[in-house]
């Protein structure tokens, strides 16, 4: 689904914070499908501890976890991080 140029713009901007803020959005997210954050990180197969970390942007996603949200709410990872093309 996604290119090599696509996982290294996505990890660059990771390692050099640009757009990188993605908490706010990640909440924006869930709280849009009702959700709470336990029920979203079981659904993700990850723990809720990370997940929370995720939205109050204390640790960055791994790609891998990045691609897992994106799919689930059936959006591009341009649209996660609010990347106008």
């Amino acid at each position: 689904m996604y290119d090599f140029c696509t996982f290294y713009i996505i990890i660059v901007r990771i390692v050099y914070n640009v757009n990188m803020n993605i908490g706010k959005k990640l909440k924006e997210l869930r709280l849009a499908e009702n959700l709470t954050q336990a029920q979203l990180a079981e659904k993700l197969n990850i723990n809720r501890v990370n997940y929370t970390r995720y939205e109050t942007d204390t640790v960055r996603p791994d790609y891998e976890t990045l691609i897992s949200i994106a799919d689930f709410y059936n959006i591009s990872l341009d649209e996660l991080f609010d990347r106008k093309i």
